[in-house]
């Protein structure tokens, strides 16, 4: 197989260095592509004076973008010539590093040119700082299906390609930042340690359309040749690529997409594609011939470049090129005639990437279903997509034993978790804003035990954790403070309301309200501010009787608290809104909006201002649906279950916001 090959970044080495310090006597080291050395005696934008220099009049001249960067070596420098450009030159005097900044059409003396000190100078560097030039001729068609493609520019020489899969992420290849990816193809997660620049939407990338924003963050897959690349503004306008999930087949035919060299120019800023075959396949990846190898390589600089099926109506991402051998592509030596590269599959990584996804800024919806012996945490994306479900005791939480039930609380980013385990026991643990878990911590150790315990709610009041557990038929409250300190759990039934099965919790203006199901019937009361708790009361008395309520949930949402109820064995659900002044609206079925079902529980939650009602049913599904501001329900949707083992059961959602 291809996955042999050097990898395919661009690391900006000068093409034919050997060669141009053979004839020239000038070391022309590194450099993005955008000054390259020309003869003095076509049109250039730099020229150089040195001693050394074996050239006719000493001096060495190139051709300059508007941008570009050149590291070199060039020995008694000692005047600099610019036309169209303004320079900034690093010299090196007596192992003492300077800049000098040669304006446009002006020629600078350095050096043993300096009339007023005159030292031996040896150029290091030339930076192209600003431009009255024309543009660059010969702008490709920007074709709009192929418009998430990227390029990336890391730091003054390295840069790759890469796909937009999400408006503030792009995949590429994580060789593009490591060190030394041919030793250990590693990078740290966090920040890039080079700065990186991201373009998307650029068929040619001096082009004033398009978008161009810093890289601020890096996501590596553990074992895979793979990165996401978190933008510091989102790519608005460009729609993401679709990542497949079919895997690629030996003999299709694919269109790589990048921004590398080939065989004749280097620093590309056009946009090029070309067909290829598959060959092997493996598990992790697999070959690529270009059909018509006289015209197609994949070379520096393509690595991260987008492997996509071409289907009808759009282009779905299956790959992203990680290693070529570069034969013809320029800069590579002649021996080498291998044409082949190595594209990394993204066809089966399509939950790794949604769940990086869910780290971008906004609000998400997040749901716990407890499947077989543990509970499975998944995320609603903005734009309706959602992640997989991963056991939250493989996460990272720990193993606390089988898990009958949970809840679930978004507060400042994090989501507090609670579970209740099939032994009785209550645990805590936070999933951070990043995706990391803390482990779980035993509750009952910090706020005092509960018997026969059967069910936990729970919301926030600012950065409080409020908690209410039903057990021995009471349900028991305590309060979580943001240092971690847990209060003892206290009855807050206190022989008014006898042999509860279940409770839900909301808060309304700071205020917690309980909601406690008793014989089949709800209950509902108020703890105020300052810890008075109210008297309660009947909720069938004010919105109306139903049959027995077997599941219930709550959310607060602006003066109002929603309520949701799932009676008679789960064959029928209700909604009705408790306002702020005590009034409800009548328990109406919502059988219109979920469908005739069966649900085994329902759970509401409050995200960006709507209400979210959820329910897992009877024949293994789990539905979704939006109370909007306006009152209006959107149409409800059958959730993808990936990673559950089993039917999902009892279940708790909440609103999450990444900041």
């Amino acid at each position: 197989m291809n996955a042999a090959a050097p990898f395919a970044f661009e690391d900006g080495a000068y093409p034919n260095r050997d060669g141009i310090l053979s004839a020239t006597g000038a070391d022309l080291i590194a450099g993005d592509g955008g000054i390259k050395f020309t003869s003095c005696d076509g049109p250039y934008q730099i020229m150089v004076w040195a001693r050394y220099l074996k050239t006719n009049d000493s001096t060495i001249c190139f051709k300059a973008n508007n941008t570009g960067y050149l590291a070199v070596n060039i020995p008694r420098a000692y005047r600099i010539e610019t036309i169209d450009r303004d320079v900034q030159a690093a010299i090196s005097i007596n192992s003492t590093t300077q800049t000098v900044d040669v304006p446009e059409d002006t020629v600078k003396a350095i050096g043993e040119g300096s009339a007023t000190d005159p030292q031996q100078a040896v150029l290091l560097e030339m930076r192209i700082t600003g431009s009255s030039g024309p543009r660059m001729a010969g702008q490709p068609l920007n074709d709009e299906a192929l418009k998430f493609n990227a390029k990336l520019e890391i730091g003054d020489t390295k840069s790759c390609s890469g796909a937009l899969v999400d408006p503030y992420w792009v995949l590429t290849a994580k060789s593009c930042f490591a060190d030394k990816p041919a030793e250990s193809n590693t990078v740290a997660a966090g920040a890039p340690k080079d700065r990186t620049k991201v373009s998307v939407g650029k068929a040619w990338i001096m082009s004033s359309s398009g978008f161009t924003t810093d890289a601020t963050e890096l996501v590596p897959h553990p074992d895979r040749d793979l990165v996401m690349v978190r933008l510091a503004n989102p790519a608005t306008g460009i729609t993401p690529v679709f990542v497949s999930s079919a895997a690629p087949t030996t003999g299709e035919q694919f269109d790589v997409v990048g921004y590398g060299r080939t065989k004749e120019g280097w620093g590309s800023v056009a946009r090029h594609s070309a067909a290829f075959s598959v060959g092997t396949t493996a598990a992790t990846g697999f070959d690529l011939a270009a059909k018509t190898p006289a015209d197609a390589t994949v070379c520096k600089g393509d690595a991260g470049a987008s492997t996509l099926r071409m289907m009808v109506d759009k282009p779905t991402l299956v790959g992203v090129v990680s290693r070529a051998w570069q034969g013809s592509c320029l800069g590579t030596s002649n021996a080498e005639l291998r044409t082949g590269a190595f594209s990394t599959r993204v066809d089966d990584q399509g939950d790794w990437i949604q769940r990086v996804r869910a780290l971008s800024p906004g609000w998400r919806t997040q749901a716990l279903l407890q499947s077989g012996s543990s509970v499975y945490q998944g995320i609603r994306l903005t734009d309706g997509s959602w992640t997989g479900f991963n056991d939250i005791q493989t996460q990272g939480a720990g193993s606390i034993g089988a898990i009958r039930s949970s809840a679930v609380v978004g507060m400042n980013g994090d989501s507090h978790v609670l579970a209740v385990t099939n032994a009785g026991g209550l645990f805590h643990a936070i999933r951070k804003q990043d995706g990391t878990w803390g482990t779980f911590g035993d509750v009952f150790g910090a706020a005092n035990a509960l018997g026969n315990l059967t069910s936990v709610t729970a919301s926030n009041i600012g950065y409080d954790l409020h908690v209410v557990a039903v057990a021995d038929g009471k349900a028991f409250h305590t309060v979580r403070n943001a240092t971690g300190h847990w209060t003892p759990f206290k009855d807050v039934t206190s022989g008014k309301v006898a042999n509860v099965t279940a409770a839900a919790t909301a808060v309304v203006r700071g205020e917690l309200q309980v909601t406690a199901i008793s014989g089949g019937k709800a209950f509902h009361t108020i703890r105020q501010w300052n810890d008075n708790w109210l008297a309660w009361g009947d909720v069938a008395g004010a919105a109306g009787a139903t049959g027995p309520i077997t599941s219930v949930s709550t959310t607060g949402s602006g003066d109002e608290m929603h309520i949701v109820v799932a009676t008679d064995n789960g064959a029928r659900q209700y909604h009705a809104v408790r306002n702020f002044d005590g009034t409800w609206t009548p328990l109406t079925e919502i059988k219109s909006i979920l469908g005739t079902v069966t649900a085994k529980s329902v759970a509401t939650a409050t995200v960006d201002g709507e209400v979210v009602v959820t329910a897992t049913t009877a024949d293994g599904k789990l539905l979704h649906t939006v109370r909007h501001a306006d009152r209006t329900w959107a149409t409800t949707g059958t959730v993808p279950l990936q990673g559950l083992p089993a039917a999902p059961g009892a279940h708790a959602i909440t609103g999450t916001w990444n900041g």
